[in-house]
C-alpha cells in the first residue's frame, strides 16, 4: 500500500524518533466502499418508498398507545411528539424487545421503549457508537485495515492492523482533534442491510472483514453501518448522529493478536471512553484518579501482600501478609461448609487426556490447558474441578438417599492465559476457587438453589458488598431436551422470586449445557465484577454416564442434575478486588496489620516483646517497631500509613498497669486499655467480622 510519510519530531532522551503514518487513506479503499454504498443505499431507499404504509399502534411502557405509519413513524418521531428534551437525551430505543436505531421506521405494532445513557443498553450503544467514530479518525489517520472494535464494560476499543506501523501515546492529541471534528460535523448513522457476496466485494481489500463474512456470517445478509467515509460491518444499532457524543478520551493502547490468537497477526488497539456531556467525562477521570491510588498491584508492593516474577509468568507470589488474607477468606468459606452441609474434598491437579475427552474440554478448551506428555500418554492440569468431581460421585453405586451431595474443593487450577491477556490478581494462569458441586434430584434444584443465593448473601454481607442478579437463559445453541430446559429455568425463577430480591433476565446468555444465576458485585467506587455463578448443569451427568438408584423397585436408574457453584470466584481475583475496594484499610477481621505496638523508649523494648507475643498468643497479629533511631510521632506516623487497624504505644505507666495506649489509623483515641482487655475485644470483632472495627473498643 502505498503511503506519504511524515517525520515526528525529536523525542526527549531517545533519539531521533520517525512516525511512519500515512496523511491519508489511500483514496480507492474508501471511493471502493462509497461506491458500492450509494448505489445499495438509493435501492434500498427505493424499497421504502415503496411500501404502502399501515396504521400502527406504539405502546409506551406506562401502556399509553400511539398511533402511527409502518415504514414511515420512527422512533425518534414518537420521541419528539411527546417532548424535544426527550428526544434529543434519548439515544437508543427498544422495539418489541429489539435495540432499534432512533431513525429507522417502525414496521408493525411495537412496544416501544425510548433509553437514555443511564441505561444499561443506552450505555452500550452510546460506547459502540464512539468506537466507530474512533475507527473513522483511526482511517484517515493511519490508513490501516480496521478489524473489532467493540463496547466493553466501560468504554470501548477498536482494533486496526498496520503495515509497519506502531501506535505511540503522542498520537492521542491528533486523533481526538479528528473525533471532535467528526463529532461536529453531526454525521448520521446509516444502517444497511446487504447480500454477503456484495460485502465481500466491498470489503474486499480487507483480509480481516473477510474472515468475518466468510466464517462468521452465516446468514445470506447482514448489516453495515455508515458515518461520514467511514462504513462498516456491524449489527447495530447507533446514537442519531456522532455529535451526540460531547466528551471524548483515549486512555491507552496496546499490541494485540487477531482473535486473541498468539499465531495471528499482530493489531495495534486503541481504548476510549466518551459521555452524552463534559462533566461526566470529568467525573470519570476523577474516578480514575481514585482508582489508580487503590490499584492493587500498587497495594500489594506497599504492604508487601504478593508479588509476580518472570520465572513463573501469571502465578503469584503471595507473602506472609497476603497469605494470611488469602487464608482467612478460606476458613470463612470452610466455616460456611461446616454450617450448610458441604464435604470438603480433594482431587488430583493432573488428569489423563481422556477425562477432558470425556467431558469435552481437550475438544473445545484443550487451547486454554497446560498439557504434557508422559510415556506416551498426553495428560494436562485441570483448568477447573467438575470433571473430577464427576469421577468422585461414580466411583461407587449412589442412592437416591444421599442426594443432595455437595463436593466443596479449594484445588489449585491452571489455566494457559496469553500472557498479554495477565494482569495482576485479575488475570491469572494459577488460582483456587471456592468451587463447589451438587448433584441432585430434578425436584431439590429449587431448594438447592435458594441455599446457594443464600450462602452468597451471608458472604458478600460480612465482605460488605452489594451484588445484582441475572437469570440466563437457553441460547440458540444448547443441548438436552427443551422440557428440562423449560423446567430448570422455571425452578431457578422460582427460587430468584422467593429469594426476595429484584432481578432481570439475561435472555439467551445461559451456557450451552445448561441456564445460570450471574451475580454482579459493586465495589466501592460503583465498579461492576462477575464473581460468583450458579449454574445447572445437564450434560456433565450424561458425558460421565451418572446415575442413582432412586429406590422404587424395578426402576431404573435415575440421572442426577449437576450444580456449578463459586461464591469468591477465584480467591486471587477476589483479593484484588477487595484490596481496591477497601483502599488498603482492611477490616480488622481480615487485615494483614492488626495491630502494632511501639515502645516510647528502648527500656520499654522488654515490655512491648512481652504484650505482642501475648496478643499473638491469643490469635492475632501484633508487630513491633523498636527501631531506636525514628522518633514516637513518627513511628505513630507510619503505623497510620501502614493502615495497621491499632496502634499500641507503652511506656512507664503502662509497663506498670500491664496496658497499652490505644489509638487506630485513623487517629482516633481509645486511651490506656488492659492487655486483657484488648485481647478480649480482638476476639470479639474478629468473631463479629465488623468493618468499621476501629471506630469501637
Amino acid at each position: 500500500m502505498a503511503t506519504k510519510q511524515k517525520k515526528g519530531k525529536k523525542g526527549s532522551g531517545d533519539g531521533q524518533h520517525t512516525c511512519h503514518i500515512p496523511d491519508f487513506p489511500p483514496p480507492e479503499f474508501i471511493e471502493h466502499r462509497e461506491k458500492l454504498w450509494s448505489k445499495l443505499k438509493k435501492e434500498y431507499e427505493e424499497f421504502v418508498a415503496s411500501q404502502t404504509p399501515q396504521n400502527i399502534k406504539i405502546t409506551l411502557p406506562d401502556g399509553k398507545q400511539i398511533d402511527g405509519e409502518s415504514w414511515r413513524t420512527s422512533p425518534y418521531d414518537i420521541a419528539r411528539g411527546i417532548s424535544q428534551g426527550l428526544a434529543d437525551n434519548c439515544v437508543i430505543a427498544k422495539v418489541n424487545g429489539e435495540l432499534w436505531d432512533l431513525a429507522r421506521p417502525l414496521e408493525k405494532d411495537t412496544n416501544l421503549q425510548l433509553l437514555k445513557f443511564t441505561d444499561e443498553d443506552g450505555q452500550y450503544v452510546f460506547w459502540h457508537s464512539s468506537a466507530h467514530i474512533l475507527g473513522e479518525a483511526m482511517e484517515k489517520h493511519y490508513g490501516g485495515h480496521l478489524c473489532y472494535g467493540p463496547p466493553i464494560e466501560m468504554g470501548f476499543y477498536y482494533d486496526m492492523w498496520l503495515e509497519g506501523n506502531q501506535v505511540s501515546t503522542k498520537d492521542y492529541p491528533l486523533l481526538e482533534n479528528l473525533v471532535k471534528g467528526i463529532v461536529k460535523e453531526k454525521q448520521p448513522f446509516e444502517r444497511l442491510e446487504m447480500k454477503k457476496e456484495d460485502l465481500l466485494k466491498m470489503f474486499d481489500y480487507n483480509k480481516f472483514k473477510q474472515r468475518i463474512l466468510n466464517e462468521k456470517v452465516t446468514t445470506p445478509t447482514t448489516t453495515v453501518y455508515k458515518c461520514g467515509p467511514l462504513i462498516d460491518l456491524c449489527r447495530g444499532p447507533h446514537v442519531r448522529h456522532t455529535g451526540k457524543v460531547k466528551a471524548f478520551a483515549i486512555t491507552k493502547n496496546s499490541s494485540t493478536y487477531w482473535e486473541g490468537r498468539s499465531e495471528a497477526e499482530s493489531l495495534q488497539r486503541i481504548y476510549g471512553i466518551s459521555f452524552p456531556d463534559t462533566k461526566q467525562l470529568k467525573e470519570w477521570k476523577q474516578f480514575q484518579e481514585e482508582a489508580a491510588k487503590r490499584d492493587h498491584r500498587k497495594i500489594g508492593r506497599e504492604q508487601e501482600l504478593f508479588f509476580f516474577h518472570e520465572l513463573s509468568p501469571g502465578s503469584c507470589f503471595f507473602l506472609p501478609r497476603g497469605a494470611h488474607i488469602y487464608n482467612t477468606l478460606m476458613d470463612l468459606i470452610k466455616t460456611e461448609y461446616r454450617k450448610r452441609g458441604f464435604q470438603e474434598v480433594i482431587s488430583p491437579n493432573i488428569y489423563n487426556h481422556k477425562l477432558w475427552e470425556t467431558s469435552g474440554h481437550w475438544q473445545h478448551y484443550s487451547d486454554n490447558m497446560f498439557k504434557f506428555e508422559v510415556e506416551k500418554e498426553y495428560f494436562a492440569l485441570k483448568p477447573m474441578n467438575c470433571p473430577g468431581h464427576c469421577v468422585m460421585f461414580d466411583h461407587r453405586p449412589r442412592s437416591w438417599k444421599e442426594l443432595p451431595l455437595r463436593m466443596a474443593d479449594f484445588g489449585v487450577l491452571h489455566r494457559n492465559e496469553l500472557s498479554g491477556a495477565l494482569s495482576g490478581l485479575t488475570r491469572v494462569r494459577r488460582f483456587q476457587q471456592d468451587d463447589a458441586h451438587i448433584f441432585c434430584r430434578v425436584d431439590q434444584i429449587k431448594d438447592e438453589i435458594a441455599g446457594c443465593l443464600d450462602f452468597l448473601k451471608h458472604i458478600y454481607g460480612i465482605l460488605g458488598f452489594t451484588f445484582d442478579l441475572k437469570l440466563s437463559t437457553r441460547p440458540e445453541k444448547y443441548l438436552g431436551e427443551l422440557e428440562d430446559w423449560d423446567m430448570a429455568e422455571k425452578q431457578l425463577a422460582e427460587s430468584l422470586d422467593a429469594f426476595g430480591q429484584e432481578w432481570k433476565y439475561n435472555p439467551g446468555d445461559g451456557a450451552f449445557y445448561g441456564p445460570k444465576i450471574d451475580i454482579t458485585i459493586k465495589d466501592a467506587l460503583r465498579r461492576s465484577h462477575q464473581l460468583a455463578t450458579i449454574q445447572l448443569d445437564f450434560q456433565l451427568p450424561v458425558r460421565f454416564n451418572l446415575n442413582y438408584n432412586s429406590g422404587e423397585e424395578g426402576a431404573e436408574k435415575k440421572r442426577p442434575v449437576m450444580i456449578h457453584r463459586a461464591v469468591l470466584g477465584s480467591v486471587e481475583r477476589m483479593i484484588a478486588i477487595l484490596c481496591e475496594n477497601y483502599g488498603g484499610k482492611w477490616p480488622f477481621w481480615l487485615s494483614p496489620q492488626q495491630s502494632i505496638i511501639i515502645p516510647v523508649a528502648p527500656a520499654f523494648d522488654e515490655y512491648a516483646e512481652k504484650v505482642s507475643k501475648d496478643v499473638f498468643a491469643a490469635g492475632f497479629i501484633c508487630d513491633k517497631d523498636l527501631d531506636a533511631s525514628t522518633t514516637l510521632n513518627k513511628k505513630v506516623r507510619n503505623a497510620q500509613l501502614a493502615q495497621y487497624n491499632f496502634i499500641f504505644v507503652v511506656g512507664e505507666k503502662e509497663l506498670a498497669n500491664n496496658t497499652a495506649n490505644v489509638r487506630t489509623r485513623d487517629n482516633k483515641v481509645h486511651g490506656e486499655q488492659s492487655i486483657v482487655k484488648i485481647i478480649e475485644r480482638f476476639s470479639e470483632l474478629k468473631a463479629s467480622k465488623c468493618l468499621d472495627a476501629e471506630e469501637k473498643f
